[in-house]
């Protein structure tokens, strides 16, 4: 995301904006949380995770990918840049595409989930966003909303929107109205710059129970949100899961989180990365 802007980020911006995309315990120049032992903040247990390695699949090294979602063997992948956005259908284990179409060339593809029988996806900075049926990419209607387009997802009952700020906006998914936001912390600093969207459910509890997987761009970083508090109460540290023979490129940052149930692990991958990987978390001791 942010082709463009990502090359205007001179190093002294980037160094100043960095503190607020990465865990607090990351921040060794930070200081501690001056909240007291009354706030419910201080006392959140984070856990850190790195990962390994299941499996890897092919992945359209064109790809922009804003958006991830896997249903019943289809990996649905929603795709950016005006002029090449996209919503692609492929069969995961084979590669091969079902169903492919193309945005108008004025969006900026973003974000995308499925809901029901239903495929939704945001633009950028458009303010528009598609809805279509799932199995043949008809177009259905449009929708609005005042904010940039970064991620989106659901909890099974409300549609989740992220706009590159630390507020994450709760929309009703009929009418796309507004109903709610929440604000993400990690203890007591506001996680910025969240991007794509992955909310896993609890099998185990009532529907909406579970967490928000969130990239952060344009970082290495996923962070797991409550999506009730929206505390972090947990990292994934991706440093290391693609790394290009003459290093990545300025904008193949990580991006893309689909959660595979049949096997329960997390499917990720990064835009123009050759490859997606399936991981299963791995337990790290926060570093400080």
């Amino acid at each position: 995301m942010r082709a463009i802007v990502r090359h205007l980020i001179p190093a002294i911006l980037w160094l100043a904006i960095m503190p607020t995309g990465m865990p607090a315990q990351e921040q060794k120049a930070e200081p501690e949380s001056k909240s007291d032992g009354n706030d419910v903040s201080s006392q959140i247990e984070v856990s850190f995770y790195t990962y390994k390695v299941i499996r890897s699949y092919p992945h359209d090294r064109r790809a922009f990918t804003q958006g991830l979602v896997y249903e019943d063997g289809l990996l649905y992948e929603g795709t950016g840049l005006r002029g090449q956005s996209a919503i692609t259908s492929r069969n995961l284990e084979t590669g091969k595409t079902v169903k492919r179409l193309r945005l108008p060339g004025k969006y900026f593809g973003e974000g995308i989930t499925l809901f029901g029988d239903r495929l939704i996806q945001l633009t950028w900075k458009s303010n528009t966003g598609f809805v279509y049926k799932k199995d043949t990419f008809t177009l259905l209607r449009e929708f609005s909303y005042p904010a940039e387009g970064w991620g989106i997802t659901h909890d099974g009952e409300r549609l989740i929107l992220s706009d590159g700020t630390a507020t994450l906006r709760l929309l009703d998914p009929n009418t796309f109205a507004e109903t709610g936001r929440v604000e993400v912390r990690d203890r007591d600093r506001p996680v910025r710059r969240i991007n794509e969207l992955e909310f896993i459910a609890d099998p185990e509890q009532p529907c909406g129970d579970g967490r928000i997987y969130a990239n952060i761009w344009p970082t290495d970083y996923i962070a797991i949100i409550h999506p009730k508090t929206g505390r972090v109460t947990g990292w994934i540290d991706l440093t290391g899961l693609y790394t290009a023979a003459n290093g990545r490129g300025s904008e193949d940052v990580p991006n893309g989180i689909a959660y595979i149930p049949e096997t329960k692990h997390l499917l990720v991958t990064g835009k123009l990365w050759p490859k997606l990987y399936e991981i299963d978390l791995v337990d790290r001791p926060p570093q400080r």
